[in-house]
């Protein structure tokens, strides 16, 4: 009687094609109990053997029931609403929610989460910077995106596949290996003394004197002076609105 192979045991054949084959347990079916078989190919035994050891060790990483049940879109969606929106501010909740709505899903979305490699990101950040921003207008010449919203892009997916990493639905995260445009550098512009008496009078002339007299006086950042659910709309209007992957 043959013996069974238990989860994670491989053995090492030759095919009628002449290529060298490495198969394995990554382990049983939930529903049916049946073994979940997996293989590597190499042209010769040594090479073979050496991807075989390596699958095998990865395998041990993964939950392989679970871990081709989402796409990345699926995956971004869960962890938003599970683990992104009770653990951040509504602002930062909203903020991300666009992201994936207007970058993610349409650019990578439709990729199996397990499949996602660090190659598919960067390409992903590379197109997006250079024409990730949806035709507002017809002729419109500038389609890049920020750099900002880039990095913005990378830091919500890095969280995101970290919790997969966590979840055992990917053996590791193929965003930290991802090389990012560097921060733009912005010159500070100051307001000239002399500008000071007209930009409070254009204040008081539309009833926000009060807040941009402390912003004069304090440095408060907008963040501090402006309501929360107007920096929302505001976010979303100046970072994601007509910001897509083309």
């Amino acid at each position: 009687m043959a013996k069974k192979r238990a989860n994670g045991e491989g053995s090492i054949r030759k095919r009628k094609d002449g290529r060298w084959e490495g198969r394995y347990t990554a382990g049983r079916d939930p529903e049916t109990g049946k073994p979940i078989y997996k293989n590597v190919l190499g042209k010769t035994q040594t090479e073979v053997k050496e991807k075989l050891k390596a699958a095998m060790e990865e395998n041990k990483k993964i939950d392989v029931t679970k871990a081709g049940q989402y796409t990345v879109a699926d995956w971004c969606w869960l962890w938003h609403e599970v683990y992104c929106k009770p653990a951040v501010k509504d602002t930062t909740a909203e903020y991300y929610r666009s992201l994936i709505q207007y970058h993610v899903v349409p650019c990578i979305g439709s990729i199996k989460l397990d499949k996602l490699t660090t190659l598919d990101l960067q390409k992903f950040y590379n197109q997006a910077r250079k024409s990730g921003r949806v035709e507002k207008y017809e002729g419109m010449k500038d389609r890049t995106l920020s750099v900002r919203t880039v990095r913005g892009i990378h830091a919500m997916l890095h969280q995101c596949l970290d919790q997969a990493v966590r979840e055992r639905l990917i053996p590791y995260n193929p965003a930290a290996a991802c090389r990012l445009p560097p921060k733009e550098k912005r010159e500070m512009h100051i307001l000239p003394p002399e500008k000071i008496k007209d930009y409070l009078t254009a204040a008081e002339e539309h009833g926000v004197l009060a807040m941009f007299y402390l912003e004069l006086t304090t440095g408060l950042r907008r963040g501090e002076l402006v309501p929360a659910s107007l920096i929302s709309r505001i976010r979303l209007a100046w970072e994601t609105e007509g910001d897509a992957c083309s």
